[in-house]
């Protein structure tokens, strides 16, 4: 009996123990729908204490014969995703239903306050179990207790010898009021996105219960008390805007998010390490995200330009040696191979996109340090007098497409009159719309810098 009162206890405190526990799962509970109503029938039966020769059960049935004599209606809400609070109103009727002679009908009516648990919830078996839930629930009611038949035949019965006042009577139409534990389980089962089934299994103490369940008083030696057992079988349906039932509503544990986070910012770390140009500088530190391979940087990723010119030392060194005429005498055979090799070498690093104008968000202009890709240009196109560049547009796809297109276009025109007013024909600057590029993440800031850009190739 203490086992059972601390349980009860516990049950019906659940909420107000869980709070330490609440900060966690407050926080854990996101969205979810967290009232439920509920209504139910089923049978109710009295224990003890039962007069004489009167009882509510047929010996001859297995379970005494099952009859409806319980209906109820409840509300729930809980508090989190473990623990709640139920209120609920149920009607009970007792009556002979052994076939002897000895009728008597008792109603009650009781009012139930309970705290919950979601038991699949708290053992973390809700995922197993998937359509199916458990909830235990336990805390007290208060019943009012009314018998409705007179009872002459035992009006000549004494309880307590002696004792004329406790002399059997007729208590019909007197009500008792009594207070009591309740403690129980209700499997359950989700029939639809927010209504489920359930069985509910009940035991119930009364306190300072005189009357037997068959409506006379009680003998003395009962102490005062009174034990009924109720099964049920009930629809609940779950308030909210959710379009899942609360007890099976998928929670995001707090802790998760901060590990989601905690990885998030650590991507965020790896790209900004990432080295987009492989110039030993990462990319947050980097200014001139597009520099050559291979071709000496400062400690912020820009190739260096000792003698000011806007052309990286070794590439000019490159492009120089390309502008070697052959059959010019005095230049060997080796020097025209190399001479050739590096033609090559220029070429690729044009077409392959290795010198390139960049562009802040929505912006025509290109960046500081875009300038230099723009000179490499204009110093290849003066030692190549034959040569034509085709210029190519790029803009990244955050906005509308059509607005894209022509950001784009104004991108790659702003680049050719930079290098028509540096002294190129404009017949030589073939202009190439390309639009959005959608071969980043476009929720990627810096996968988004290196697509608002004007690249260069040149046209055979």
């Amino acid at each position: 009996m203490k086992k059972s009162l601390l349980l009860i206890s516990l049950l019906s405190f659940a909420p107000i123990f869980s709070q330490t526990d609440e900060s966690s799962d407050e926080q854990q509970s996101s969205g979810f729908n967290r009232w439920t109503v509920e209504v139910n029938a089923g049978q109710s039966k009295g224990i003890n204490p039962f007069t004489e020769g009167y009882s509510s059960s047929d010996a001859t049935k297995v379970l005494g014969k099952f009859t409806f004599n319980n209906f109820g209606i409840g509300a729930r809400y809980m508090m989190s995703p473990k623990f709640g609070i139920k209120g609920d109103v149920n009607y009970d009727v007792f009556k002979n239903i052994n076939g002897n002679k000895k009728e008597f009908e008792v109603e009650q009516y009781r009012l139930g306050l309970q705290g919950v648990i979601n038991a699949s919830r708290l053992l973390g078996i809700e995922e197993n179990l998937k359509r199916f839930g458990l909830l235990i629930h336990g805390g007290l009611n208060f019943l009012a207790m009314t018998p409705k038949k007179d009872t002459p035949d035992d009006l000549s019965v004494i309880i307590q010898p002696g004792d004329e006042f406790n002399r059997q009577k007729s208590n019909a139409g007197v009500t008792e009021y009594n207070i009591g534990l309740i403690i129980g389980f209700s499997p359950q089962f989700r029939i639809t996105n927010k209504m489920a089934m359930n069985l509910d299994l009940t035991s119930i103490t009364n306190y300072r219960q005189h009357f037997a369940w068959d409506g006379h008083y009680s003998d003395r030696k009962n102490n005062l008390s009174g034990q009924m057992m109720n099964i049920s079988l009930g629809l609940n349906y779950s308030l909210g805007p959710n379009e899942v039932h609360g007890d099976w509503a998928m929670i995001e544990d707090k802790k998760l998010e901060e590990i989601t986070e905690l990885d998030n910012r650590i991507n965020d770390l790896e790209t900004l390490m990432n080295d987009t140009d492989k110039d030993g500088v990462p990319d947050y530190l980097d200014v001139e995200n597009n520099s050559i391979a291979g071709v000496a940087v400062d400690t912020k990723g820009r190739m260096i330009d000792v003698n000011k010119n806007g052309v990286p030392d070794e590439l000019e060194k490159l492009v120089t040696m390309t502008t070697s005429k052959d059959g010019v005498d005095g230049v060997s055979a080796e020097a025209k191979t190399a001479n050739a090799i590096n033609a090559q070498m220029v070429d690729k690093l044009i077409n392959d996109g290795y010198v390139t104008a960049y562009f802040e968000f929505d912006k025509t202009d290109p960046t500081e340090a875009s300038t230099e890709g723009i000179d490499f240009i204009l110093t290849y196109m003066r030692n190549n007098p034959d040569a034509i560049i085709e210029i190519h547009g790029n803009a990244d796809e955050v906005g509308n497409s059509e607005y894209n297109n022509k950001l784009a276009d104004n991108r790659a025109a702003n680049v050719k009159k930079v290098l028509i007013d540096a002294g190129i024909k404009a017949n030589r600057l073939v202009l190439i719309s390309k639009g959005e590029d959608k071969s980043v993440n476009p929720n990627s800031a810096l996968a988004r810098r290196l697509v608002r850009k004007v690249s260069f190739k040149i046209k055979k």
